[in-house]
């Protein structure tokens, strides 16, 4: 057998780092998404999102976000100690911090995520008349969803869903002799729509 020589070690490893250097650029550049969850518009609200995935990030999506929307009756009765007892309620601010790690390439097809924020709540009672709480949370909530491109443009809808762990951390949140509840966990589903600045997508 000869012996390997220099020569072919410099070119084994001139491929070696040419292909990974290749595979790194079709990583992609840092590319910004903004991002918006519609319903919290019916609901009196809005909702502004910003995504990042960073530069070589094969996996990962990071962002931060603010909402506010009065929540719907569903959500307020899902807890039993405060069905139909004429609460009121209103995610007054919130401000969260996002992370999302993709199966496949980041920002496509399924995803699990972590959310982490703090929402400032607004409560009235309809049985006491010109009074209202405020008080805050702090938010800790796991999930998972689908980021979908039915377009070759960077438009794209990503469902999801998760269960939000809950605890208070400044106000009050009774009015009188009023009590609201605060679940410690809390489902949460929705949808958000997307898009991508400088990006084309597959049709998937």
């Amino acid at each position: 057998m000869k012996p390997i020589s220099l020569a072919t070690i410099i070119a084994i490893l001139f491929c070696a780092i040419t292909t990974q250097a290749q595979d790194n650029r079709s990583v992609g550049k840092t590319s910004f998404s903004i991002e918006t969850d519609p319903s919290t518009f019916v609901f009196k609200g809005y909702a502004f999102h910003i995504r990042i995935k960073p530069k070589n990030s094969r996996h990962l999506v990071i962002g931060a976000g603010t909402y506010a929307l009065d929540l719907p009756d569903v959500m307020v009765d899902i807890n039993k100690d405060n069905k139909s007892k004429g609460w009121n309620v209103r995610i007054n601010s919130a401000y969260s911090l996002f992370g999302e790690q993709y199966f496949g390439k980041a920002n496509e097809k399924w995803f699990v995520g972590l959310q982490t924020g703090i929402q400032t709540y607004r409560i009235i009672n309809d049985n006491i008349v010109g009074k209202q709480s405020k008080y805050s949370n702090l938010l800790l909530m796991p999930s998972v969803g689908y980021n979908w491109h039915p377009f070759k443009f960077p438009l794209y809808i990503k469902p999801w869903a998760g269960v939000g762990y809950i605890s208070k951390i400044s106000g009050s949140n009774s009015i009188d002799n009023f009590l609201y509840n605060i679940s410690p966990f809390t489902p949460f589903l929705t949808l958000h729509i997307g898009y991508t600045f400088g990006k084309q997508y597959k049709v998937s």
